[in-house]
């Protein structure tokens, strides 16, 4: 499965996340799941930290350039989950820009056989979470999307 969401999750306390993804990851997370993560801060980092820490699924982290690259919340919970972390794709961009993130989440679908979004609630459009969403529905891949 591939995780998209949007970066902004402080509006939500940490223990609401922890409950979302016991009611809408858990019943995809048996030991034989795949899940790959963009490696980013909010969603990424929060489902991630989510997944290591409750379920025994593989998990590849996907990064448009270097994990390195990647803000400091999010090398963090990589750093934290890396006996977790079955492998960690670098795409090795050389710039950092939408592109380069729309890329990363085509990857990240092409390799999956189902799209998990978490879209910032009642913001729906070119965002980076409905492009995942919207080019695995283009792939004709099932889609769990669940606002938050």
């Amino acid at each position: 499965m591939a995780i998209t969401g949007t970066r902004s999750t402080g509006h939500r306390e940490l223990d609401w996340y922890a409950d979302l993804f016991t009611t809408y990851l858990a019943p995809f997370a048996s030991d034989d799941a795949h899940f790959y993560i963009g490696g980013a801060v909010g969603i990424d980092s929060l489902s991630l930290l989510w997944l290591a820490g409750n379920s025994k699924s593989q998990i590849t982290i996907v990064a448009p350039a270097t994990v390195g690259q990647q803000p400091a919340e999010a090398r963090q919970a990589i750093a934290r989950c890396r006996d977790r972390i079955g492998e960690i794709v670098e795409l090795g961009a050389a710039k950092l820009h939408t592109p380069t993130y729309f890329a990363r989440n085509r990857w990240m679908v092409d390799h999956a056989a189902m799209v998990i979004g978490f879209p910032r609630d009642g913001v729906e459009g070119a965002s980076g979470t409905w492009q995942t969403i919207n080019y695995g529905a283009s792939q004709g891949k099932p889609r769990l999307i669940v606002p938050v």
